[in-house]
């Protein structure tokens, strides 16, 4: 399981929303196994008054929160980062220097899903990859 957000700019999320989603996703289905049907992303569009950053980045600058079950290897989690950069700059143009990933693992009991612990649900993929 993992919950996804993108923070930027409205104008860079409104122009760039589905590229951005489809580039997350297809990393995410690669290096954490997630399947195709378990895309949870949230975007928050933020008016430039409100998403300051440092003068270093551009426009796009883009903030990647990740939320995800425990139990996935550091290489499974780097390889997912080092995909997430390299997507983004292919195939939407923003460069790897306007991109941060968090990732912040949580224990199955931590979760409510679907009316269940996430520890008492049966999933369809495998969370330790």
């Amino acid at each position: 399981m993992s919950q996804i957000k993108i923070f930027s700019t409205k104008e860079h999320l409104d122009a760039a929303r589905a590229q951005i989603s489809d580039a997350i996703h297809a990393c995410a289905m690669e290096a954490l196994g997630l399947p195709p049907e378990k895309r949870f992303h949230r975007f928050f569009a933020l008016d430039p008054q409100d998403f300051v950053y440092p003068p270093d980045r551009s426009s796009k600058y883009t903030i990647i929160e990740v939320s995800m079950f425990e139990g996935r290897s550091v290489e499974a989690k780097k390889a997912f980062m080092r995909a997430v950069f390299d997507k983004l700059w292919r195939t939407c143009d923003i460069a790897p220097q306007d991109v941060e990933i968090t990732i912040f693992e949580t224990p199955r009991h931590n979760w409510g899903i679907r009316g269940a612990p996430g520890d008492e649900l049966a999933l369809n993929y495998t969370v330790e990859v």
